[in-house]
């Protein structure tokens, strides 16, 4: 008989700062962000903390009464461990252990966590690895406070390390064991990738969470691991999918997000290699989430980032089974309108001023406008593979939908 699992969720904190840079509203939605991602980890949030501050506090990023209050509230509430919203120093981390006595995370080593649980294949793993041993390195001090450096004087003078520098080596020829290692698998994933032929690219890209590996399953008729938590896809899947008589290559990419931690772009520049050598991307946008203009920007800055960003687009608006707009009441004077009271159809004309035609919304969960995307998708395969190969233009037809 299968048992029932059970999850037992470990009780959290999360902490931000409000900054002119990051006013209350943008603090509260990167929380809102924080918050999922410690769920997705295995986290219960018991309650949030925000302190406006001009710089965070370079001893313990947060001022000396605020940290008072969270102390209070953890010694109560039997909070296992406090997340802070930005990267931490090791310094910063040692500190704020010391007063606070709990495990204490900042949102790079919480995402690290989570790719940890969410890695399956030796790729991912060892991806992954890397990243942590790459955060690791710098806290080491901060991890081993039990051990004292060898004192100077009579009969320590000499060769020999201490323990803590023994540490540090090891964690560098860890390091440097495992960028050998992702350079072998490189090179063999490069000579996958010269031996799919002709077939014309296309990448499925956009923020965490906004139902790619859906997308994927309906239009590939596979069966890739989708789930309603950030970061669910981690490994880089790659398809064969027809549309009429046209083949080409349909990949899911590992999801981007604000803030992603350096280590991690630096460690997966290499799934990113299928972004780089597609011929087409599906940029795929949750319309639900109230700041999807903002996750646009985020992908867009990574494409740049990766030399990217000059490549064909179809953006593809998805969730529109879950999007509701605001209202405003025919005797309100007062609130003024704003994106959030725009209506499906008025976003459908300000995306397609901007972009042109390339442009859909669709629902992959309720299969709502799938034709259009199809008929979309095969038309833009297509014209890049008419450009590529023109004698065999008479192979494909203009799309019909019954092809």
């Amino acid at each position: 008989m299968l048992e029932r699992k059970h999850i037992d969720y470990e009780k959290v904190v999360l902490v931000g700062i409000i900054t002119k840079e990051q006013d209350e509203e943008k603090s509260q939605e990167y929380l809102d962000e924080l918050e999922f991602l410690a769920y997705t980890a295995g986290g219960s949030v018991e309650g949030r903390f925000t302190q406006k501050i001009e710089l965070p506090n370079p001893k313990t990023f947060i001022g000396s009464g605020k940290m008072e209050e969270i102390l209070d509230f953890v010694e109560q509430n039997e909070i296992g461990s406090v997340i802070f919203d930005d990267e931490l120093t090791p310094a910063q981390q040692k500190n704020i252990e010391k007063i606070l006595k709990v495990k204490v995370l900042d949102r790079t080593s919480l995402i690290l966590d989570i790719f940890a649980q969410r890695a399956q294949t030796s790729y991912a793993r060892t991806q992954v690895e890397l990243a942590q041993y790459q955060y690791l390195l710098p806290r080491l001090t901060g991890l081993w406070t039990h051990l004292e450096r060898q004192r100077g004087g009579i009969g320590m003078r000499g060769p020999g390390e201490t323990e803590i520098e023994t540490d540090r080596r090891i964690v560098r020829d860890r390091i440097a064991l495992l960028k050998k290692k992702l350079e072998k698998i490189d090179k063999q994933m490069e000579t996958q990738r010269g031996n799919r032929g002709a077939l014309v690219r296309v990448a499925l890209i956009g923020y965490t969470n906004v139902g790619k590996s859906t997308l994927m399953n309906v239009i590939s008729k596979s069966d890739v691991f989708a789930e309603d938590k950030l970061f669910a896809t981690l490994d880089t899947t790659v398809r064969k999918v027809v549309i009429g008589n046209l083949p080409f290559l349909l990949t899911d990419t590992v999801g981007f997000i604000r803030k992603l931690p350096t280590q991690l772009v630096e460690s997966f520049k290499s799934t990113l290699d299928e972004v780089r050598e597609a011929d087409l991307l599906l940029h795929v946008v949750d319309i639900s989430h109230p700041t999807f203009e903002d996750h646009i920007n985020s992908v867009n800055q990574i494409l740049d980032e990766i030399k990217s960003a000059d490549k064909p687009v179809i953006m593809v608006f998805n969730k529109i089974d879950n999007y509701e707009h605001q209202t405003i009441d025919k005797d309100d004077l007062i609130t003024e309108r704003t994106a959030k009271h725009f209506t499906l159809e008025e976003w459908k004309n300000t995306w397609m001023n901007r972009m042109g035609s390339n442009v859909l919304f669709i629902s992959a969960l309720e299969k709502d406008n799938l034709e259009e995307f199809r008929r979309m998708v095969y038309e833009e395969v297509r014209r890049i593979h008419v450009t590529r190969f023109p004698y065999n233009s008479f192979l494909y037809p203009e799309y019909q939908e019954d092809l």
